[in-house]
């Protein structure tokens, strides 16, 4: 691909990323994306052949993103949440484009995403070595504790409004400090 065609396949998976996230599949619209992107409705489809198959690829590109951005230290899954929390505050269209996957693809995807079910798993595998050596708790599999890290570290931005009103004003370094201290005392 030349670099004008990886320019506009690149302003193209951009301008969708955030048309979806603000409003999934069924609500996005090819003709903003296109217009976005600086252009035409043409161009997705011969680069992305349809608006499902152009979510997918702004999907997995973030999440490619996302797992190249914040390498997983298994000796350190306090770090490793404090830095997945810190992107996800970069980046808060993450956890929408996240919620419009699980909403209108989740079971329905067409088959789960190679590169990340490969991440997924060479982190359990690094967990579950950090467990051998006694680097973790192993009162989880490696399979749990991953997913009790990754879900720690969504929690701001998973939290329901009424939760937030009853806790009261938290400011971003305690939120961040809150995932720290959960995923330490978690992996004693």
């Amino acid at each position: 691909m030349d670099r004008n065609a990886d320019a506009t396949r690149r302003r193209l998976l951009d301008a969708a990323t955030f048309e979806f996230a603000a409003r999934g599949i069924a609500g996005a619209r090819v003709d903003r994306i296109a217009a976005a992107a600086k252009s035409n409705k043409a161009q997705i489809y011969h680069y992305f052949g349809s608006k499902d198959a152009l979510f997918d690829a702004a999907f997995s590109d973030m999440a490619t993103g996302t797992v190249n951005e914040v390498p997983m230290d298994a000796s350190n899954l306090p770090e490793y949440a404090g830095r997945l929390f810190d992107s996800y505050e970069r980046r808060p269209w993450v956890q929408r484009l996240v919620t419009w996957y699980l909403l209108e693809r989740g079971d329905a995807a067409a088959e789960p995403m190679a590169g990340i079910v490969q991440s997924n798993r060479d982190k359990v595998a690094a967990i579950s070595d950090a467990q051998h050596r006694g680097l973790v708790t192993d009162a989880f599999s490696a399979p749990e504790l991953l997913g009790l890290v990754l879900h720690l570290s969504l929690m701001w931005a998973m939290s329901l409004p009424e939760y937030l009103v009853v806790l009261g004003p938290v400011d971003v370094e305690q939120k961040r400090q809150l995932v720290v201290d959960g995923v330490t005392r978690l992996v004693r």
